[in-house]
């Protein structure tokens, strides 16, 4: 049995929707999709595809041109808005909770431009993700290692979908943040920082769940190309997270 990656009919159906149109004949989208998922998977450089995904060249291209376009972060989108695949057709996503975090992911070099800043821990960059109450991701977004996460919820807020509940890491915790969540009608469920005078009331049994976006961020590492960033650009780094989110949570 072959060990490559071959994109199904089925989900080929639910991708065609986001393919750009052509200006001219191009190579066939299931076998050069194929071969991108695989090279970003397996963390191998463009030349090293195997053969069966045809010239490297061609998957090169074709992922920078798409990339720059924003194709495989609109696949997230788009797909993410409908809801993941059920038996029946498409399910609903369950937004009763949006879990916003972070993870850290090591960079080589300091630049403003790549995000990476120097962190006690190296050179770092920050993915921050919400995901709905099952731990599949529907909006992502990045920062450089040294920002404070203390300012995120300022980015975060408009990306929040309708939610009863929102479950964040004791670093999200502000005052504000939470007076701004309660008049879009969600109630923040966030351990208060360890500095607060006043202890924070939350519901500890519902925060447990937020060990599901802690799985979410294990599996999306399994990605060689996501836990190691070889792409130093923002975009193309955030198209490779975009597309390892569309192929294990919503294809």
């Amino acid at each position: 049995m072959s060990d490559l990656y071959w994109l199904t009919d089925e989900q080929m159906a639910r991708l065609e929707p986001f393919s750009p149109g052509a200006m001219a004949p191009r190579a066939d989208d299931r076998r050069v999709l194929s071969g991108i998922i695989f090279v970003n998977r397996n963390g191998l450089r463009w030349r090293d595809a195997p053969r069966a995904y045809g010239p490297a060249k061609t998957l090169c291209n074709r992922w920078k041109r798409w990339g720059e376009k924003g194709v495989f972060i609109a696949m997230m989108d788009g797909l993410s808005a409908k809801g993941g695949r059920t038996q029946d057709g498409y399910d609903r996503r369950d937004l009763s909770q949006s879990a916003p975090d972070g993870i850290e992911l090591a960079g080589k070099k300091g630049d403003a431009g790549r995000l990476i800043d120097r962190t006690k821990g190296g050179m770092n960059i920050k993915l921050h993700a919400v995901t709905d109450a099952r731990g599949r991701p529907i909006s992502l977004f990045m920062t450089a290692g040294q920002v404070s996460d203390y300012t995120v919820p300022a980015a975060l807020l408009d990306a929040l979908p309708k939610a009863q509940w929102l479950l964040g890491e004791r670093s999200y915790d502000a005052d504000w943040f939470r007076d701004a969540l309660q008049e879009k009608g969600i109630t923040p469920c966030i351990p208060g920082r360890k500095s607060r005078n006043k202890t924070v009331k939350y519901d500890k049994r519902r925060y447990k769940s937020r060990s599901r976006i802690e799985i979410m961020f294990g599996r999306l590492k399994d990605w060689r190309r996501v836990a190691t960033r070889y792409d130093r650009c923002p975009n193309v780094f955030l198209s490779t997270v975009a597309l390892a989110v569309t192929v294990m949570f919503w294809l």
